[in-house]
């Protein structure tokens, strides 16, 4: 069996299925994974000695394997539900004055999940938004300008969920770096689609993302990476993350410290098994794939008359989301419509616009994308 073959075999095709961004598909092999860790759980007791083992060397190994990806020591690696919940464990757990700011890319134009928790803090902190262009880029010069010495944190999306921009996260972790502000990243967007991520590089404090997007794993799999634990107060507390002491409550070292509760035990071992799935495709051949597929995309429609598309021009400044509207069509009746014919898009928006969105992934093929394309002209 070739390369195509499998993937053709390991993944559903009963519909053309492009809304990676939102949940992609998992690979049967890592489904077939977390059958046989459960019944192996069931087995052996689901509170016993055996099964504690089970899962200590299950999640250690989940571990290891996400921190392979982000080039990070196995510490630094929380887990958690969703991107949304790193995201909250950063802003609930800051210490923050009056007078103090935090830094955001375009306000609105973010995804709510990295806007919200943010804007709730603008009664205790101010808020600083970068203008944006069209794509959602921002004046470097004017990021640094921006930044001083009561910056708190500076917050940015790796890559955008509306334009599929890819931000300069290397170029801004140097600046905050040298200027000693710490760092958040979304990258929600990218682990799994781009070539790397590494923590070493862009130098970031805290970056959270989940496992259901494009890394191909289950609902309910999240990851928080946190370079400085001692910057966050935990927002909640359990006999998982902090003992009695002398009748004092002191909190364990991480990651326990920030992990409350029973974790998504049959999430991580699929989540692990799908890492290791797309690290043996290789990222940088996965890479290659979906960018393809995106600028196929995009020069089909172009030919379409009365289409929009947004984001970047430049692939090498967007992931494969691929962002349009027709003229006079509403997109979500252009979603609806393509679903009967068994297509799967997804709306978004760019501020209060709705869009198109379809964001491909490695098991899509070019068939695929004409397909889309022969549906649309149809409508």
């Amino acid at each position: 069996m070739n390369f195509d073959e499998k993937i053709l075999h390991d993944f559903s095709h009963k519909k053309i299925y492009m809304n990676n961004a939102s949940v992609s598909m998992m690979p049967l092999p890592c489904i077939e994974k977390m059958k046989n860790f459960l019944i192996a759980y069931n087995d052996v007791g689901p509170d016993s000695i055996d099964s504690e083992q089970l899962i200590v060397e299950e999640l250690t190994k989940t571990r290891k394997a996400i921190s392979k990806l982000l080039h990070c020591a196995t510490n630094k690696i929380i887990m958690t539900q969703s991107t949304t919940d790193g995201i909250n464990i950063v802003a609930n757990g800051l210490s923050l004055e009056s007078e103090s700011n935090i830094i955001l890319r375009g306000s609105n134009h973010e995804h709510h999940a990295n806007y919200y928790p943010w804007l709730k803090l603008s009664h205790r902190t101010k808020i600083r938004n970068l203008e944006i262009n069209e794509n959602g880029f921002f004046d470097m010069n004017n990021f640094y300008n921006n930044v001083d010495a009561s910056t708190k944190l500076v917050v940015l999306s790796h890559a955008l969920y509306n334009t599929g921009s890819i931000m300069p996260i290397n170029e801004i972790g140097e600046i905050l770096e040298e200027k000693r502000v710490p760092y958040f990243i979304d990258a929600a967007q990218t682990i799994g689609c781009l070539d790397e991520f590494n923590t070493n590089k862009c130098k970031c404090t805290f970056a959270s993302f989940n496992g259901s997007k494009w890394l191909c794993g289950p609902m309910g799999t999240g990851i928080f990476y946190c370079g400085e634990p001692d910057l966050l107060l935990p927002m909640n507390i359990g006999g998982e993350s902090a003992i009695l002491f002398k009748n004092k409550l002191v909190y364990k070292d991480v990651p326990n410290k920030f992990q409350t509760g029973f974790r998504n035990y049959v999430g991580f071992v699929g989540l692990n098994a799908s890492i290791n799935y797309l690290v043996k495709i290789g990222l940088s051949k996965i890479r290659n794939i979906v960018i393809k597929l995106a600028n196929m995309l995009r020069n089909e429609l172009l030919k379409i008359k009365n289409v929009k598309i947004y984001g970047p021009e430049d692939p090498n400044m967007r992931t494969s989301i691929v962002s349009f509207n027709i003229d006079s069509l509403d997109p979500i009746l252009v979603t609806n419509r393509l679903e009967k014919h068994k297509i799967i898009l997804a709306v978004r928006e760019i501020y209060d616009k709705k869009i198109i969105r379809a964001s491909p992934h490695f098991f899509n093929t070019e068939y695929e994308i004409m397909e889309i394309v022969k549906a649309i002209k149809q409508i």
